[in-house]
């Protein structure tokens, strides 16, 4: 589905179609047409670096009076309110569906349920760990660099060619809305950010590092996914999410 609509109100509705789905922000819900969900996947990454800067602003603050490790602690756990828990949820239920060995109908049954099994447990508490440690090492900037990440991993699950796994639900009303030329476009523009907000705080390549480590993860699961479950749903892009972001931080954490 093209981008290249009249710049205007399509552009905005979708944007704020973006955040009402990514985000607690009350902007209210638009139309939710083809049109609209291209623009909102397509400027996910934007919510990603509010809501970075949000969480960024909280540890930097934090951070002031109290160890680095609570601080961070106190990013993250704001990205899971500011974002209903809907991401750390899709994680967990992907965990499940994917851990069960089951065929693809049956995997998204599980998905579906409401309880968290074993794996779904297993996956929350991993990536929160990575994601605070890492955090508290690689600093507040990374973490705003990892949000965004995390909402680029969207973007592409979101591109021309991924199918989605149900004919109904999330993944079934953004699958294949994005043009990949339009995802290259916002990756070039994240990682040039990324690039000089490296050179500018003394971490030349940390922050696209980063950004290209979460998106290379995001697709390696985003694949898998694919090929057990026959296409992308609401939880595999809130799984994809969370995996861009714990991966994006740990590059950082490790280059800084």
């Amino acid at each position: 589905m093209s981008t290249s609509a009249p710049p205007g109100r399509p552009v905005a509705e979708g944007l704020r179609l973006a955040a009402s789905t990514l985000t607690i922000w009350p902007v209210g819900m638009p139309r939710a047409d083809r049109a609209t969900t291209s623009w909102a996947m397509t400027l996910a990454p934007l919510v990603g670096l509010g809501l970075g800067i949000a969480a960024a602003a909280v540890m930097a603050v934090a951070g002031l009076v109290t160890g680095g490790l609570l601080a961070a602690a106190l990013g993250v756990g704001l990205l899971a309110v500011l974002t209903r828990g809907l991401h750390l949820d899709g994680l967990a239920d992907l965990a499940d569906g994917l851990g069960s060995g089951k065929p693809a109908g049956q995997a998204l049954e599980i998905m579906k349920r409401s309880d968290i099994g074993p794996f779904g447990v297993m996956a929350l508490v991993f990536t929160l760990i990575a994601q605070i440690a890492a955090a508290s090492e690689a600093g507040a900037v990374a973490l705003a660099v990892a949000c965004v990440t995390g909402r680029l991993a969207v973007t592409w699950a979101c591109t021309v060619g991924v199918p989605a796994a149900r004919p109904e639900g999330l993944g079934a009303m953004v699958a294949g809305t994005v043009r990949r030329s339009d995802a290259i476009i916002i990756t070039v523009a994240a990682l040039v950010v990324a690039l000089i907000t490296g050179l500018v705080t003394g971490f030349p390549v940390a922050y696209a590092a980063g950004v290209a480590a979460g998106l290379g993860a995001a697709w390696a699961l985003q694949a898998h996914a694919v090929r057990r479950l026959g296409g992308v749903t609401g939880d595999v892009l809130g799984a994809l999410v969370e995996t861009a972001t714990a991966v994006a931080l740990v590059v950082c954490a490790a280059l800084i």
